[in-house]
């Protein structure tokens, strides 16, 4: 078995425009000073990474991991999940997903969604540059305006949606497998991959391919009424990557899992700083590295009710209190009798 790596924190809520959260050599020296051992990084800032630059130039990619690693961390994952998102967007949500790309592709769909699977690829490469296994992405969405069956929905539409994601995702897979890295996409609520059938609809389309892994967060299925621990029994070979993320859901007579259009403080499932939701996550870490889970445990902290500074400081500790240190040797060993073939084969009989 292995030991969770960690803990690492993803720092895509806490950049801003103040110090210590402006640069890359600041913002991992406050991290690393509560504890972190590894950050995640999102890939749209140039000031912490130039994506396009860390695929191109391994002078460049050591440059930013020299960075991290001057404050004694090392980088868990790249993320793309907003970039990915725009690999397919459905045309409702065109003027809504616009702001997550460059002016310059804004208002054409076609040129935004060719701009987003270039970085992708771009992510794929910088990945193996930076020596990482794993990458944070979203899949997009072209099916999940339909996601309740009313009205009727069309037969076939849902193979048709699928077909075309996967047209969309296979050339960016067999780059992350030319890399050697694999595509975690966060099962997440607004993209097409939402729930293990959904996973499973892709993985089908893409031929099983080997690249088309998962990052597992639980929060997500806390508020769809989904099994977050048999959904690591059944999908733990494909688990690469790991957001750390409470949430609770608690609904009323008066709402339930969609939330009656309210803000996120007074929907019935919210998220929640670490410690402070329904997430059991003992039984999370002891699952996952019963299964020998091979990758980093990353705070990702969404909370509409603590500040973000407070549930970082927090988490770290969470984390680390949470992964198990894997024993080497089985606790029983003090009763063991010793290997002896002759005596096996007369107490079987043989």
């Amino acid at each position: 078995m292995k030991t969770i790596k960690g803990p690492g924190i993803f720092l895509a809520q806490f950049i801003g425009d103040q110090a210590p959260f402006n640069s890359l050599a600041s913002i991992c020296e406050w991290a690393a000073g509560l504890g972190y051992k590894g950050v995640q990084l999102p890939t749209l800032d140039t000031r912490f990474i130039d994506l396009k630059l860390a695929a191109e130039s391994q002078t460049y990619a050591d440059e930013v991991r020299g960075t991290v690693r001057a404050a004694g961390l090392e980088i868990t994952e790249l993320s793309t999940h907003l970039q990915g998102q725009l690999v397919a967007v459905n045309p409702v949500y065109d003027q809504l997903f616009d702001g997550f790309a460059p002016e310059a592709v804004r208002g054409n769909p076609a040129a935004r969604q060719q701009w987003a699977v270039q970085q992708l690829k771009y992510a794929a490469q910088a990945s193996q540059r930076l020596g990482l296994t794993a990458h944070a992405t979203f899949s997009g969405a072209l099916l999940w305006p339909y996601v309740y069956p009313w009205p009727q929905r069309p037969a076939g539409l849902v193979e048709t949606g699928f077909d075309e994601l996967a047209r969309r995702w296979r050339p960016i897979l067999d780059v992350f497998d030319e890399c050697g890295v694999d595509v975690c996409y966060e099962i997440h609520p607004g993209e097409d991959l939402h729930d293990g059938v959904s996973y499973e609809l892709f993985l089908e389309k893409v031929d099983q391919h080997p690249r088309a892994c998962l990052l597992y967060d639980p929060s997500h299925f806390v508020l769809q009424c989904l099994d977050y621990l048999e959904y690591i029994d059944i999908y733990h070979e494909r688990i690469r990557a790991f957001h750390v993320k409470d949430a609770e859901f608690n609904p009323s007579g008066r709402q339930g899992v969609y939330g009656g259009y309210q803000s996120w403080v007074d929907r019935a499932g919210r998220f929640r700083s670490l410690g402070d939701g329904q997430v059991n996550f003992n039984a999370i870490f002891s699952k996952l590295t019963q299964y020998d889970y091979p990758g980093w445990a990353v705070l990702e902290w969404e909370c509409a009710l603590k500040h973000p500074e407070d549930g970082a400081r927090e988490g770290a500790p969470f984390i680390q209190n949470h992964i198990i240190r894997v024993t080497d040797k089985a606790f029983d060993d003090f009763a063991a009798s010793g290997i002896d073939a002759a005596r096996n084969n007369t107490l079987l009989g043989l």
